[in-house]
């Protein structure tokens, strides 16, 4: 009997790493911003925030639950698929994944990227990678990959944040309440990398920033009607780790604070809509920073979970499998299913994408 989730025989889970120990974080960095021209002492600034956290950054775990909870959704729901999982920057690399993979005899596999949203580093430097994977894997022998779409605005992913942001508010005082303002955080980004963002022929950029604002909209309406939660909110920016004389999206979560307590705002909630699991740019730049800020200006600051394991977030990875699936069984897979040629251009060099 066929399976339903025909033509694919795997499912590779794909994303960024993170160093396992204090000895791994030094390379691991240079794997990140190799070619970036990153300041020495903002390298520094980072490789002390993990050291802070035993050098251990969460990613790596949180992949592995993920991966857990997708085989049991699989397995409940009568999927019999085998997953793998690759790094762009750390063990398990993706080339080694995909090697292993050949050695397995996959020949066509599903790629859901850890990442949400159109952007190079979110979107296509993933897909340089993987070409880059199946290239080092003797080309031809190697399993074809296919990157499930992208999944910004999915109920699976947006639902997680709605919920998270009404416990939220519910966990401020009703005179706090009140008066919060939610506050949306995701990475920043080089302007000019939002600017190619969904970029090609016949189609507008800026997609990084309009995909997020989207979320933001959703989020607050939903919020709106299930809580009476507050109508106003914001889109912040945080981790920017580029040469100070490159613009970067901004304003810094840190910064709009400052605003925020200026005028008289009592209390905030974070909402990490740029983020799937509670990472470093997370547990640090938000749990620690942000925190600190809100600290010192006397706002009382509440943050949402990231979707992490919610079975809402672990049912989408299934739902977009068998929809693109269908769509390959049918030869209906369309232009939200496959990256236009030369979208979200490399802004360093001319690399292929998978």
């Amino acid at each position: 009997m066929a399976s339903p989730s025909d033509p694919y025989d795997a499912l590779l889970l794909v994303s960024f790493g993170g160093p396992e120990g204090p000895d791994d974080v030094a390379s691991f960095l240079d794997n990140v911003t190799r070619g970036r021209g990153v300041p020495p002492e903002r390298l520094a600034e980072v490789a002390g925030h993990y050291q802070g956290f035993g050098g251990r950054s969460p990613i790596n775990d949180q992949c592995r639950a993920l991966l857990a909870a997708i085989r049991s959704d699989l397995g409940g729901h009568g999927i019999d698929l085998p997953l793998y999982w690759g790094n762009r920057n750390w063990h398990p690399y993706l080339s080694d994944t995909v090697a292993r993979m050949r050695r397995d005899g996959v020949a066509r596999a599903a790629c859901f990227i850890t990442s949400a949203y159109s952007s190079y580093s979110g979107c296509r430097q993933y897909r340089e990678d993987l070409f880059d994977a199946v290239s080092e894997s003797n080309g031809a022998g190697a399993p074809r990959l296919d990157r499930l779409r992208h999944y910004f605005d999915h109920p699976g992913f947006v639902a997680p944040f709605v919920s998270g942001t009404v416990d939220a508010l519910h966990r401020l005082p009703p005179a706090q309440r009140s008066g919060a303002r939610l506050v949306f955080v995701t990475h920043s980004v080089p302007e000019s990398m939002n600017a190619a963002s969904g970029r090609s022929a016949g189609r507008a950029g800026g997609a990084y920033v309009r995909q997020h604002a989207a979320v933001a909209d959703l989020v607050t309406a939903a919020v709106a009607a299930e809580a009476g939660g507050p109508a106003t909110h914001d889109l912040v920016f945080c981790s920017r780790s580029g040469p100070p004389s490159v613009p970067w999206l901004e304003p810094d979560v840190n910064d709009h604070l400052e605003v925020l307590a200026a005028d008289g705002v009592p209390a905030v909630v974070l909402v990490p809509i740029g983020f799937v699991s509670d990472h470093m740019e997370v547990v640090y730049d938000l749990d620690t920073e942000a925190a600190a800020t809100a600290r010192r200006l006397g706002i009382a600051l509440e943050r949402v979970p990231t979707p992490g394991t919610d079975p809402r977030f672990v049912a989408l990875v299934r739902e977009l499998l068998l929809e693109r699936a269908a769509a390959e069984r049918t030869g209906d897979a369309n232009a939200g299913d496959v990256c236009p040629v030369g979208c979200c251009a490399n802004p360093r060099a001319d690399r292929p994408a998978l």
